[in-house]
């Protein structure tokens, strides 16, 4: 469309100039006079003709979709514009003595395909964000025969269970599961992480993130439009086809603009034609003025532009838009309530105290029960070993290991006798539990008891570790004026300490998961504007029943049905930044339709004529010069939200 306004635009500017040059009314301003033509007038009815039937058919194809439609739009306040001056400078040719009208509808065809060709480059400044997602994929991969040798083929090519080799610092061409080789990865531009993601063996990669120094062997798992890539770039163009509230009050004032100029127009001739007593061609050119000046194209692009920015801004920062109606109610969220397990907290288990006793250090005590449990497959066991390895503590030998049922496990570690388990195993050994397990246990932690050579060595606490975003995130919303809440199936106990670390006042604990939405609609009835943040998927009827339902952590699984929104990350931070570019696309929604009825609302009453007595007259070429700027600086001031940090 854009190529298809220039090369008009070009092909109108080459025949406007003899348009131009034979006008009486140009040769009596420019001090000139041509030799006289017998065919002057037919010559330029001639040109005016091509140049309305060319120049004006974009505007008259859209006006007469909208009439087939039932509606009417700025195509046909323009075709309206054009066909009038052109039929009465005909006219005036052909059936009665009148002035023509051919130079001032040259330029105005001039002037329109200008202004649209121009709002249309700053439209495509706008979108241009998503076509960048479609530029992350290379065009070819290095495809490894089966029997060896590696040959470049076109990226589509690929199927599942083909291996592709990725060197350092290419891109990797598509979804799949790395084979061989140890690297790190780019993911910013996919899911907006910023640091580079460590792969290895095992690890999954995203078609368009960047490689790092390691050269990888990728077995294909995902093509075409099942890629991680594929699916944003599908949920950001859903979200711009669909309509916020206020785009759709926009349109509808929009229609009625129309409807007001077309009648404000005619009312604007029989003013000056019948009452005013005025020549007929100056009554015409301020009802064509009308016309022109009055199409609500600025009105229509004042939302929709923005919607395209937001959605866009937001896929590239890990925010996947699916409704847009869902990013215009973020902003006045009163409530946002975090799913606990997950969300707030890891969702794994991990050492949250090292309590040692009995002169044992809290290095030794964790290195010798990590040795013990280095022969189990328990969540707790793994939990140990993990924290023990990221401290570099060491492997002691370990003789006669034997798990106790139940209980926990026993074992020789450096000639001491170990025993390690619940409070039942203490029973066992005989020994009393320290007073730090009951106050641990009252946090709702797991508690592992560790008895060296008969006495109590210590205590090691297990919790679902709460994330330091976490913390940050509540901080910042709480900042916002947003009351936060938490949502959860633990016990009192145990959500009463995870809400006083993290900040937060309201927990509703031991909700089971058929009860999530029915808290969150008690909070509605309330008359809170509730957001429900949780994992998607044990969430679903909460996020459906949500003024806001945003999905986190859904890695490459973007297309979840119940959410508004889907964070790429684990990171409820996001959240903080989704309510930030809510707000700042109200604000630019906003500042935009000022703009667009303010425009009218001054510009209307000139082109009737109002200031006339004032010597001031608005013809319609400068109409049309008004018009599309009009649009390009609502486009214009949505294009400066790329330079807003969210």
């Amino acid at each position: 469309m854009e190529q298809d306004l220039r090369r008009r635009f070009f092909v109108v500017l080459v025949l406007t100039f003899p348009v131009l040059a034979l006008s009486p009314t140009i040769q009596s301003w420019a001090g000139y006079r041509l030799p006289s033509l017998p065919a002057a007038s037919l010559i330029l009815a001639a040109l005016a003709s091509i140049i309305t039937l060319y120049g004006g058919l974009p505007f008259f194809h859209g006006a007469g979709t909208a009439l087939r439609a039932r509606t009417a739009d700025m195509d046909v306040l323009v075709s309206l514009a054009i066909l009038s001056g052109y039929l009465y400078s005909l006219g005036a040719t052909f059936l009665f003595a009148a002035s023509d009208f051919y130079w001032e509808i040259s330029t105005l065809v001039l002037f329109l395909l200008f202004g649209h060709w121009m709002e249309m480059r700053s439209v495509r400044g706008a979108s241009g964000a998503l076509q960048e997602l479609v530029k992350l994929i290379p065009p070819t991969a290095n495809r490894v025969r089966p029997d060896g040798p590696i040959e470049e083929v076109a990226t589509a090519r690929l199927v599942v269970g083909d291996v592709v080799l990725v060197r350092p610092g290419e891109k990797v061409p598509i979804d799949g599961v790395v084979l061989e080789g140890e690297s790190s990865a780019n993911e910013a531009l996919v899911t907006g992480e910023a640091s580079p993601v460590p792969k290895r063996e095992g690890d999954e990669v995203l078609g368009g993130t960047l490689n790092g120094d390691g050269v990888l062997r990728v077995r294909v798992t995902k093509t075409g439009g099942e890629t991680a890539l594929a699916q944003i770039m599908n949920l950001v163009r859903q979200a711009q086809e669909t309509k916020p509230r206020v785009q759709r009050l926009a349109d509808r004032a929009a229609t009625a603009l129309t409807l007001i100029a077309v009648g404000l127009g005619i009312a604007t001739f029989l003013y000056w034609f019948g009452f005013a007593k005025a020549d007929s061609l100056f009554a015409l050119t301020l009802m064509i003025t009308v016309f022109v000046i009055a199409c609500p194209h600025a009105l229509g692009l004042a939302i929709p532009t923005v919607t395209v920015l937001a959605t866009t801004m937001g896929a590239q920062r890990g925010l996947l838009i699916r409704n847009a109606e869902g990013l215009e109610i973020a902003k006045d969220v009163h409530t946002v309530v975090f799913d606990k397990t997950g969300t707030l907290t890891r969702g794994e288990f991990g050492v949250s105290d090292v309590i040692a006793l009995g002169g044992w250090s809290e290095t030794d005590l964790l290195r010798i029960a990590a040795a013990v449990e280095r022969n189990s497959e328990h969540v707790i066991a793994k939990a140990i070993v993990a924290r023990s390895e990221s401290q570099s503590l060491g492997r002691p030998d370990v003789f006669d290991f034997a798990a106790i049922p139940g209980k926990g496990a026993r074992a020789k570690v450096e000639r001491h006798a170990v025993a390690l388990g619940n409070q039942a195993l203490l029973t066992d050994v005989g020994v009393e539990p320290p007073e730090e397990a009951e106050r641990l246990a009252s946090q709702g932690k797991s508690i592992v008891h560790i008895v060296v050579d008969g006495q109590v060595a210590g205590i090691i606490a297990l919790a679902d570790l709460i994330r330091d975003e976490s913390r940050e995130a509540i901080a910042d919303l709480k900042t916002m004026g947003i009351r936060v809440a938490m949502l959860t199936g633990d016990n009192r106990a145990t959500a009463a300490y995870a809400a006083g670390q993290l900040g937060i006042e309201t927990v509703f604990a031991e909700v089971l998961p058929g009860d999530k939405a029915a808290t969150i609609e008690r909070l509605q009835k309330e008359g809170q504007r509730v957001a429900m943040v949780g994992d998607g998927v044990n969430d679903a009827p909460a996020l459906v029943q949500a003024d806001v339902g945003i999905a986190i952590g859904a890695g490459t699984d973007v297309a979840m049905e119940s959410a508004d929104i889907v964070l790429v990350r684990n990171d409820p931070r996001d959240v903080v930044r989704l309510i930030r570019l809510s707000r700042l696309t109200s604000t630019k929604m906003r500042q935009n339709l000022v703009w667009a009825t303010g425009y009218n609302a001054v510009a209307l009453p000139l082109a009737a004529g109002v200031g006339v007595p004032a010597g001031v007259v608005l013809r319609p070429e400068w109409g049309a010069l008004f018009m599309a700027a009009s649009s390009i600086i609502v486009v214009a001031n949505a294009l400066l939200m790329k330079r807003q940090d969210i």
